[in-house]
């Protein structure tokens, strides 16, 4: 037999809490990112240097986009092309300041303020995930969704290389064993 409300409204957490699609599950993903970009913001307005007044403009301005992202399926849609766009020039901008020092994979490392934003990244991945899910359990999921996931992960990483170069701090290259190394590239004469 399956979970049901029981009447008493202490006892729901979410009015959709008892349903079987991935669309609630999207929800309470959504739910966390907006939650933890919140944390990311308290811990970088703790410096006292100010030296991420720009990382703190970027995560002001995010943050109600994640509850956009929550209701974007169920509501009328609040992601659109232009947020899209936000997030490319917001990319070009810490993009320029991590000029190239980035070339493989690295191990997320930083303070509590970089550690935030490696789960918001990675919840990031869910949420794209859940995406593909509800979309094959059949329900339109508007094209826009999942581009922004996904380029939300990439610029989130980015936020934390140059949280950590600001810092003095370098993350350590990680190689892996289970995938071929490429070999290293050749410069030009």
């Amino acid at each position: 037999m399956p979970l049901k409300y029981s009447g008493n409204i202490r006892e729901l957490c979410y009015p959709f809490i008892y349903e079987e699609s991935a669309l609630c599950d999207y929800e309470i993903l959504t739910d966390e990112l907006c939650t933890l970009v919140g944390c990311a913001i308290t811990e970088l307005e703790s410096d006292p240097e100010n030296r991420f007044f720009d990382i703190l403009e970027f995560l002001n301005e995010l943050q109600p986009k994640m509850f956009h992202l929550n209701g974007s399926i169920r509501g009328k849609g609040s992601i659109h092309e232009e947020d899209i766009q936000r997030l490319d020039a917001w990319f070009d901008r810490f993009e320029e300041e991590i000029g190239g020092r980035i070339q493989s994979f690295v191990l997320p490392r930083g303070p509590r303020s970089v550690q935030l934003i490696h789960s918001c990244r990675s919840l990031c991945k869910k949420v794209v995930r859940c995406l593909v899910k509800i979309d094959a359990e059949g329900r339109e999921v508007p094209d826009v969704l999942h581009r922004y996931g996904n380029m939300l992960c990439n610029l989130l990483f980015r936020v934390t290389v140059v949280i950590n170069g600001r810092l003095g701090i370098t993350e350590p290259e990680y190689v892996s064993p289970n995938y071929p190394q490429r070999p290293p590239k050749k410069k030009r004469s």
